[in-house]
């Protein structure tokens, strides 16, 4: 390799480097998806929030059909389930862990990834990788991140 490959080889490699930890400083903490979210049909809303060392989501408010449906299933309210389970930061906005989905009675590998200030992507599968569901839910308010919209 001539010494200028060598030194353009150098130089590309420090540029790479530089740009990967700007996009490390720009990895979002944990608290930046604190709140309460609103699945697709807006019949779920989860509040995510620290709970001891992790993240979790509990149920805050469901609407009336949601919450019949995991009644028939369990004879438990769907309101204070923790549906998110154990979720700890993957890497750059994405955060993985648990998800119970009341209705089969059943708890799936999962991973939120933050796609904005007022949306995520949840998905949940049966085996890692394999036969996964995806939803984006919406935030709906912006008091546990202190910020305005």
């Amino acid at each position: 390799m001539s010494r200028k490959t060598a030194l353009t080889t150098a130089m590309i490699a420090l540029a790479l480097g530089a740009a990967a930890g700007a996009a490390r400083a720009e990895t979002a903490p944990a608290s930046d998806i604190y709140g309460v979210w609103r699945n697709p049909k807006g019949s779920v809303h989860i509040e995510i929030k620290a709970c001891e060392t992790r993240t979790c989501g509990v149920v805050v408010w469901a609407n009336a059909d949601a919450r019949a449906d995991v009644k028939k299933k369990n004879n438990q309210d769907l309101v204070g389930m923790q549906l998110l389970r154990d979720f700890a930061s993957n890497g750059a906005n994405e955060w993985k862990g648990r998800v119970y989905v009341p209705d089969l009675d059943m708890t799936f590998s999962g991973q939120v990834r933050l796609l904005d200030r007022t949306s995520l992507k949840a998905k949940g599968c049966l085996l890692p990788n394999f036969l996964c569901k995806s939803q984006v839910w919406t935030r709906v308010d912006t008091a546990a991140t202190g910020r305005a919209l």
